[in-house]
């Protein structure tokens, strides 16, 4: 009768909650509410980034405005058309701003040398949106304030990429292949030892990488790639966004997904200049950009198609910074990812006969 009426009991509420934290449902329930904030999130960052891009300090190369009636003139409404977004470069030559576009110093030049008219020369190479922005605007001020003007894309996209988005897919496909092989290598290839395990990263990553650029490049023709500059750079974002989440892995365990999707893809995707040039995003996510991987992967290889010979070496010192950063995190507490195997012994028993 009484192991019956222990059978029989209604559990109590500690019980019952004890229960429930050992059972599969309590992590389930977790990633409901995860996935729902995530969606919003996600909706949310990319809404806010890209949605209604507005000009924010747009550097722009002036050659001879300071001495001509119309160029004060039409540098004043471009700068009241804008909200006085404009940030202007004095440069003695149109030579000299030219030689600033390629630096990415500057997105644009306004000439009001000797003529009636101003030569404003726009750089689709370097942001199409901001390109876009102040092709548009320019005639119209120009009638506003009396100024005849001639806009000129000095530096086009290529024909296969006409709203220069290519590059910002390629570069995100390196960071989602990248860490979501890192989750395949970790559910598939759980055994994996450190060394391995960072060594199978570099090699998806290449591997990967290649895959990448052959396909835009040799099979689709969107982009004419520097083929291994490219290639290189998308192997190195692969590799840092794999090792990031690795990294994470490591310190959170099962639910490394979470800071890696935040870093990686709510703040870092957006914030990268590759949609929406870095002038017209909201200002903070335009500087926070150039120091995630995103953003870092988006700038070399815009350089690297469009300015080539003007490559800088800061994003590759942050995809690097990243890399190292991520690969030393996990070797010192390899320990506690929840991967690797036990050594075998060096001297195994022989059986007994």
């Amino acid at each position: 009768m009484s192991d019956h009426g222990a059978h029989g009991r209604v559990p109590t509420r500690s019980e019952r909650w004890g229960a429930f934290k050992e059972s599969p449902f309590l992590p389930a329930t977790v990633l409901v509410f995860i996935l729902a904030a995530a969606a919003g999130l996600f909706a949310g960052s990319y809404t806010y980034s890209m949605a209604n891009p507005t000009p924010h300090h747009i550097p722009t190369a002036v050659v001879g405005a300071q001495d001509s009636a119309r160029g004060k003139a039409f540098l004043g409404g471009m700068e009241k058309a804008l909200n006085a977004s404009l940030e202007v470069r004095r440069y003695d030559s149109v030579a000299a701003a030219r030689q600033g576009v390629d630096e990415q110093e500057v997105f644009a030049i306004v000439d009001a040398g000797p003529g009636d008219r101003v030569t404003f020369d726009v750089s689709g190479a370097s942001g199409a949106s901001v390109a876009q922005v102040l092709a548009e605007t320019a005639p119209k001020v120009g009638a506003e304030v009396g100024v005849p003007v001639t806009v000129k894309d000095i530096k086009p996209l290529q024909e296969g990429d006409p709203r220069g988005l290519a590059i910002f897919y390629i570069s995100l496909a390196a960071v989602i292949i990248g860490f979501v092989g890192a989750i395949q290598l970790s559910v598939h290839a759980r055994g994996l030892n450190p060394a391995e395990r960072i060594g199978f990263t570099a090699l998806y990553a290449l591997l990967g990488a290649f895959v990448i650029a052959a396909v835009v490049d040799w099979w689709l023709g969107a982009v004419d790639l520097p083929f291994v500059e490219s290639w290189l750079i998308l192997a190195l974002t692969m590799f840092t966004s794999g090792m990031v989440f690795t990294m994470f892995n490591t310190l959170f365990g099962r639910w490394a997904m979470i800071p890696t999707w935040g870093l990686m893809v709510l703040l870092g995707n957006p914030s990268s200049g590759g949609a929406v040039s870095w002038p017209l995003l909201p200002s903070v996510l335009g500087h926070i950009g150039r120091w995630l991987p995103p953003g870092a992967s988006v700038n070399a290889q815009h350089t690297a198609v469009y300015f080539g010979g003007h490559q800088h070496a800061f994003p590759f010192l942050v995809l690097a910074g990243w890399a190292v950063l991520s690969s030393a995190v996990f070797w010192v507490w390899r320990h506690r990812h929840p991967g690797g195997r036990e050594s075998s012994p060096a001297h195994a028993v022989a059986p007994a006969g």
